[in-house]
């Protein structure tokens, strides 16, 4: 699956307001908190982004079940299962 974003794109440092104790949880455990906060942000920015096509998407999706509903498909008579 494609990357939503340039991996490659140089690091650009910023602020966080974080939860003390998760910070504190995750500084113990050794976590590079860096290196997770950017999963999350790629797991959050892909879910997003399948959210909003779906959205987009919507009218021909339902349109293409549709037809699929009342035609079926071109394999209905050839398929065994």
């Amino acid at each position: 699956m494609k990357s939503p974003y340039q991996a490659n794109a140089p690091k650009r440092p910023v602020n966080l307001s974080l939860n003390c104790d998760l910070l504190r949880l995750g500084k113990e455990l050794g976590l590079n908190l860096s290196s997770v906060a950017e999963e999350a942000l790629a797991y959050a920015v892909s879910v997003r982004q399948a959210e909003l096509w779906l959205k987009e998407n919507k009218k021909a999706i339902e349109s293409y079940n549709a037809r699929i509903e009342s035609q079926g498909v071109f394999s209905d008579g050839i398929r065994t299962f």
